[in-house]
């Protein structure tokens, strides 16, 4: 019979290492997602919506500019204004977007460049009456808006991601406590079974 002992032994204590494997294989996935999510929202939200909004500060000198017909501006500063909003939208297109995003982000850029173009068919006294570069500006804002509304957008939806992997983390959490306890039934009973011995 001691042979028969260690193998309910074995067997009880081979099912508890297998639950708790299984347990813990799932709980390491749902743990990766909220990882990932919270990582999505920091370097593709929160450094995105940074960088719209420093891009939009630079749309917004401009559009000062045009609007009190500041040729200072344009001879001087203009430049440097073109520079970096080509520095932002290089960095802007290093983050992860989305189909709907990247759309948004390909009219952005044509945008700026037709923008860039127009300024320079421009003579000085012309910025101020030119609706060629008002136009572009507005499409820029407009194209800003869109992204930043995406971030949003996109920051929820991660956010229910990770919601959602951590509930079931909680769920796989209690189902893993009551099959503990009726596998220690089970074990307690299997280790105190003695089946009736043949006369």
């Amino acid at each position: 019979m001691a042979f028969y002992n260690k193998i309910k032994w074995i067997l009880g204590i081979l099912m508890i290492f297998v639950l708790i494997i299984s347990t813990n294989l799932i709980d390491k996935n749902n743990f990766v997602r909220v990882r990932d999510s919270v990582v999505t929202i920091y370097e593709d939200r929160l450094v995105a919506k940074e960088l719209i909004f420093e891009m939009l500060k630079s749309i917004h000198q401009k559009e000062l500019a045009v609007s009190v017909s500041d040729t200072t501006f344009f001879n001087t500063q203009n430049a440097k204004v073109n520079n970096t909003l080509q520095a932002l939208v290089s960095r802007f297109e290093q983050t992860k977007l989305t189909s709907e995003e990247a759309k948004v982000f390909s009219d952005l850029k044509k945008n700026i460049a037709s923008l860039v173009a127009a300024e320079r068919q421009v003579s000085n006294s012309d910025y101020g009456t030119n609706p060629q570069i008002g136009n572009h500006i507005e499409k820029l804002k407009d194209n800003l808006n869109d992204l930043s509304k995406i971030q949003l957008i996109e920051g929820s939806r991660q956010m229910s991601i990770s919601k959602r992997a951590v509930d079931t983390v909680e769920l796989f959490t209690q189902i893993e406590i009551y099959i503990l306890v009726f596998l220690a039934i089970l074990i307690q009973i299997i280790v105190m079974y003695k089946p009736k011995e043949k006369a």
